[in-house]
């Protein structure tokens, strides 16, 4: 896969001088995703029917072996809700454990792959790092996107970098963001 474009939310250029070998790890991984393998998915959408789509599943694991491999891990942290904020008369059945996961981390670089859903990306870049770096795990983030010309050939619904970009940019930085390095990537 290729790199099509790049977005620096919150000064995530910073990235290139504070992560130089990880960035480029992160690059050589993309590089070595033959797309081409992950062409899949038989389309049964009306719009497109019997038409071969990327899979996403596919893509990440693809994504998953090429982090592994060089020693990126999955971060895993458990969240204690709080239940002291109910109404009185309202009986909570017995919440079973909840968890936070990052796609991979390694030296305090959180790294998330989404081929999902708009609102995943959003609360990656929004939410999720935020919460990573206030837990003390990382510093930074990348998240690798699909750009549109790739989204076209998958199925409805999964987001693409250029939406995400623009609503970011609409949304502006608050105190709270981390940096983060957005990499759109094609074919």
């Amino acid at each position: 896969m290729i790199i099509a474009a790049e977005y620096s939310f919150n000064d995530g250029h910073s990235i290139r001088e504070a992560h130089p070998h990880m960035l480029q790890e992160v690059l050589n991984i993309i590089d070595n995703v033959d797309a081409s393998l992950y062409k899949t998915k038989k389309s049964k959408e009306i719009t497109m029917p019997g038409k071969m789509l990327y899979s996403p599943s596919d893509l990440n694991k693809a994504f998953n072996r090429g982090f592994k491999s060089r020693g990126w891990q999955k971060k895993r942290v458990r969240c204690h809700y709080p239940t002291n904020y109910y109404l009185p008369g309202y009986s909570p059945t017995q919440l079973r454990p909840a968890f936070r996961e990052m796609d991979f981390l390694k030296g305090r670089l959180g790294i998330e792959v989404q081929f999902g859903k708009y609102a995943f990306m959003v609360y990656n870049v929004c939410a999720k790092m935020t919460i990573f770096r206030n837990l003390g795990h990382i510093d930074a983030g990348i998240e690798i996107v699909p750009v549109k010309s790739l989204v076209e050939e998958m199925s409805t619904g999964v987001s693409y970098f250029e939406q995400f970009v623009w609503d970011l940019e609409a949304r502006g930085v608050a105190n709270i963001d981390i940096p983060v390095l957005i990499l759109g990537i094609g074919v």
